[in-house]
């Protein structure tokens, strides 16, 4: 956050009530250094309220949905007696 473009802007701008005010937060993000880190962080840290990182809440839940789904599954355990 230190490096953001938000750090000397009003939290209010990240956290609008409508979509005009996500358009204006996205502006600000699209030129952040770090945008990316910013998206992972609130994607990891479950952060449902605001924009992150250009994202808003729905397009992070859109995101983590999607990486769910892509997900790949850990492979099944394998028993001793099929080894033996």
């Amino acid at each position: 956050m230190a490096e953001g473009r938000c750090r000397d802007l009003p939290p209010e701008i990240f956290f609008p009530s409508d979509g005009v005010g996500v358009e204006v937060a996205r502006r600000y993000c699209a030129e952040c250094p770090v945008k990316g880190p910013c998206l992972e962080y609130a994607l990891e840290n479950h952060i449902e309220h605001g924009v992150w990182g250009g994202a808003s809440e729905r397009e992070r839940r859109r995101i983590a949905r999607s990486r769910r789904s892509v997900r790949p599954h850990a492979p099944a355990a394998t028993s001793r007696a099929a080894t033996s």
